[in-house]
């Protein structure tokens, strides 16, 4: 299996054009025909503790801070047989689209500011989801006038009890990450201190708030940009009765100035910075809100993001920065599906799709350990360019053996050199 998987690597470095198996069978050496490269896509491959064990000897830098990233990532397909195909929402199209759904949790150093996919598990609908979403689609379609409600009667409804929002019920959704959040956090076992774990808006609610609080971890995601939002009270008390938790409800046109952590301006546009302790109606104990608002100084437009937190004793740079930096799974997401076949894949069957999905990840991981050794040569070097030093070094190879007799290595190496600068981006320093 190691060798097989060498060959199938070193095809993938330096082909060109879709990855397929044939087409990576075409650019392997003797020892990785068409029918090693189906054997290695249908064989059971232990990824989770390939990705780990990888990442722990060759990219782990124990000195740096990491967080962890959580992602999803839609590919279109096409045909009716490929495993787990089905419809999710693309934000590309904005709009469900027929394909296939991976889920990916990533570390994230925030030191070097790059992501490394740790964990990816294919999205497959429970029949519970999909009656769920059929109902919602039709609900939707219906344009129905809203009956007249009658009039609401003050106070608590009678009989009605209290909840408790941290006893939560999970979705299918949330379960399938749990799980998978479970499982890493069990892999790295205390290895690398994580304590905060960073998802999209998607994920800015009260469940996916107590899944991860359970796991031990700190949320930090993004609220919608009208939540209704409150500040903790700071009047005086009853005497009897239950005590007042919630005070003035946020305006986001006027904001009190107090909670104003910096005002830049750049270009026309004055960016304010607030953070508080706040409290919200559908969430379990206060968060910790930091609220981005830019004035546009020739409009007078103003726009918000809403970021927040369960750790409390965050600073609003480190969880606007945090934010920032969930972004980088989703340059892992484009390596793969630009350079490494995450879209190029012709399999159906279920173990196929695995491999094919789960080696595009992987070589983000070789191509980032590749390239920090390749940017000693050429600081700006990018994939690209990695992929051009493999096909001309295999260029060189396969001419210099049509020679009657074997060069010297000296003129050998200048000669390999000579070719993979030729199809460089950023070319290398002569030899």
């Amino acid at each position: 299996m190691r060798k097989q998987m060498a060959q199938v690597m070193l095809g993938i470095l330096r082909m060109t054009g879709r990855v397929t198996m044939l087409g990576i069978a075409r650019w392997t050496e003797a020892g990785g025909s068409y029918r090693t490269v189906q054997r290695f896509f249908h064989s059971v491959i232990p990824w989770a503790e390939l990705f780990w064990l990888f990442f722990k000897v060759h990219l782990l830098r124990p000195e740096d801070e990491y967080i962890l990233a959580g992602d999803e990532s839609v590919i279109t397909k096409a045909g009716k047989k490929t495993y787990g195909l089905d419809r999710f929402f693309s934000s590309i199209y904005g709009k469900p689209v027929p394909g296939l759904a991976f889920f990916a949790l990533s570390l994230i150093n925030v030191n070097q500011e790059c992501s490394t996919p740790l964990l990816v598990e294919q999205v497959i609908k429970s029949e519970s989801e999909k009656t769920a979403e059929t109902a919602k689609a039709k609900k939707k379609g219906k344009k129905k006038a809203a009956p007249a409600k009658e009039p609401k009667q003050p106070g608590r409804p009678k009989g009605s009890k209290n909840k408790d929002k941290t006893n939560v019920e999970l979705t299918p959704e949330l379960t399938r990450i749990d799980d998978m959040i479970g499982r890493l956090l069990s892999r790295i076992a205390g290895q690398i201190p994580i304590h905060h774990l960073v998802m999209d808006g998607h994920f800015g609610n009260n469940n996916a708030l107590q899944m991860v609080r359970k796991q031990g971890l700190h949320l930090v995601s993004k609220l919608r940009h009208d939540s209704a939002l409150y500040f903790s009270y700071e009047g005086e008390q009853k005497s009897m009765g239950a005590r007042k938790r919630y005070g003035d409800k946020i305006n986001y046109q006027q904001i009190p100035a107090r909670y104003r952590l910096s005002s830049t301006t750049d270009k026309q546009v004055r960016t304010e910075i607030y953070q508080a302790t706040m409290l919200h109606s559908a969430f379990a104990g206060l968060l910790n809100v930091v609220i981005i608002v830019k004035f546009n100084l020739k409009t007078n437009q103003q726009a918000h993001v809403v970021l927040f937190s369960s750790d409390l004793q965050l600073s609003a740079e480190k969880l606007i920065r945090y934010y920032q930096l969930r972004f980088q799974i989703e340059f892992n997401f484009r390596d793969a599906k630009q350079f490494w076949g995450m879209e190029d894949f012709m399999v159906l069957e279920k173990q196929a799709v695995t491999n094919a999905i789960n080696l595009s990840l992987f070589m983000v991981l070789v191509s980032q350990r590749l390239l920090v050794d390749f940017r000693r040569l050429s600081p700006r070097a990018g994939i690209l360019d990695l992929k051009a030093c493999f096909r001309g070094r295999f260029y060189a190879a396969e001419t210099l053996k049509l020679l009657p007799q074997k060069p010297e290595p000296i003129l050998f190496q200048r000669i390999s050199d000579t070719i993979v600068r030729l199809g460089c981006v950023h070319a290398l320093p002569p030899a």
